[in-house]
């Protein structure tokens, strides 16, 4: 005999296997995975958690939202929107006139919602949310509801998504602003990147230069090149670093010195440094990459320099696209960044001229010169002297003569 509870369970069951009788209903007799179902309270019925369809709640829909710099994006597996009979032609944002495309990446299918902020508003952005540190973006993506004579038996879609920016304040000064940090944004696989470029003081990398450097010759210059945007997922490659005396990185006006060249040392100075442990580091092996070299300038006028990086960009498990092989290296070609890289130009950086007492090299010239020009003096002197008084010697000898 069974008892009540174990009726209970038996009749759980049952119920189960039966339930699914809607194509993209959840299947109550497989909702055993919390992270991928949710059970009603009653625990006769049961939806897939976000991101998860199917009767087991077994596939992932691969939901991915990209917050670009200029682009707001949303995409799923074209699978995930079949299996709930949602056809592309009707999927769109609450404006029915921006509607999704299909898109094929890496040889799997998606249906994709990309907008410009520009048209946030007009395709049904929700009021911008404002603070004062960040500016809230909220979208929809929304399927219309399929009538079958007068009946409508699937589900409607709704997919509300958020992207989250930094509140860039702009104000106008009456005085211009150099730069002491440079940055670019990099797009790898629709994921965009942001990298820096910034100089500091000291080994510690603790304080940054808040205006244009001026370093003496021969003094550290300290690097930091770094993945601001997202933190600690990419690898960084410093591929290229090069110094000019313009802030155009191509110019062919003015000197041209190199430091690094495909991820490799070019200048003497030059060394990588890991902070953290206090000892070299290397070039590729984290998303923060610290080198330093000695401070020059170039024989001609102005003495300036504008230092300028070319940066790539690898996945956490591509150690082997982020690691450089230095045992060929070739001349510098001109720039063109890849798709998953980036350049970096900083600047100016100028070169600090000590002031020191003057120099005693003129005195210890001139005294010398004034030394000799004394002797010569002298001995012209003594000549003259000796060649008069030759003249009356032979003077006085030739009176002698007459005398007698």
């Amino acid at each position: 005999m069974f008892c009540l509870k174990q009726l209970g369970v038996l009749l759980m069951l049952l119920l189960g296997l039966t339930h699914h009788s809607v194509e993209g209903a959840c299947s109550v007799y497989h909702c055993s995975n919390s992270t991928r179902c949710v059970l009603s309270k009653d625990q006769r019925s049961c939806k897939c958690a976000s991101g998860y369809y199917a009767d087991k709640c077994d596939r992932n829909a691969d939901v991915k939202v990209i917050c670009g710099k200029d682009f707001i994006t949303i995409r799923a597996l074209e699978d995930y929107f079949k299996y709930h009979n949602a056809p592309l032609q009707s999927l769109h944002l609450p404006n029915k006139l921006c509607h999704v495309q299909r898109e094929v990446i890496n040889g799997v299918t998606y249906y994709m919602s990309k907008i410009s902020k520009d048209k946030y508003l007009e395709c049904g952005g929700k009021p911008l949310e404002k603070n004062f540190t960040h500016i809230s973006y909220t979208l929809s993506l929304l399927s219309e509801p399929q009538v079958t004579g007068n009946i409508i038996r699937d589900p409607v879609i709704k997919m509300d998504y958020t992207c989250v920016y930094p509140y860039t304040r702009t104000v106008s000064l009456p005085f211009q602003i150099i730069p002491f940090s440079t940055e670019t944004v990099m797009r790898v696989d629709d994921l965009d990147a942001r990298v820096q470029l910034i100089l500091y003081t000291d080994h510690s990398y603790t304080k940054a230069y808040s205006s244009a450097p001026a370093i003496e010759l021969r003094d550290k210059v300290y690097v930091e090149v770094s993945v601001v945007e997202p933190a600690d997922f990419f690898l960084l490659l410093v591929d290229e670093c090069w110094a000019t005396q313009s802030f155009q990185p191509n110019t062919t006006r003015g000197s041209v010195h190199t430091l690094l060249q495909n991820g490799c040392v070019r200048d003497r100075t030059l060394s990588f440094l890991n902070t953290t442990e206090g000892q070299s580091g290397r070039n590729g092996g984290s998303s923060t990459i610290h080198f330093s070299f000695d401070m020059f300038r170039f024989t001609t006028e102005s003495y300036e320099l504008y230092l300028h990086c070319t940066v790539q960009l690898c996945e956490p498990a591509d150690h082997k696209s982020c690691t450089p092989s230095c045992s060929s290296i070739s001349k510098r070609e001109a720039v063109r960044a890849g798709p998953t890289q980036g350049l970096l130009s900083y600047g100016p950086i100028w070169v600090e001229i000590p002031n020191r007492p003057p120099s005693s090299t003129v005195m210890a010239v001139v005294l010398p010169v004034a030394g000799v020009w004394t002797v010569g003096v002298f001995v012209i002197i003594l000549i003259m002297v000796a060649k008069a008084g030759n003249k009356r010697l032979a003077l006085k000898a030739s009176q002698l003569t007459d005398s007698y």
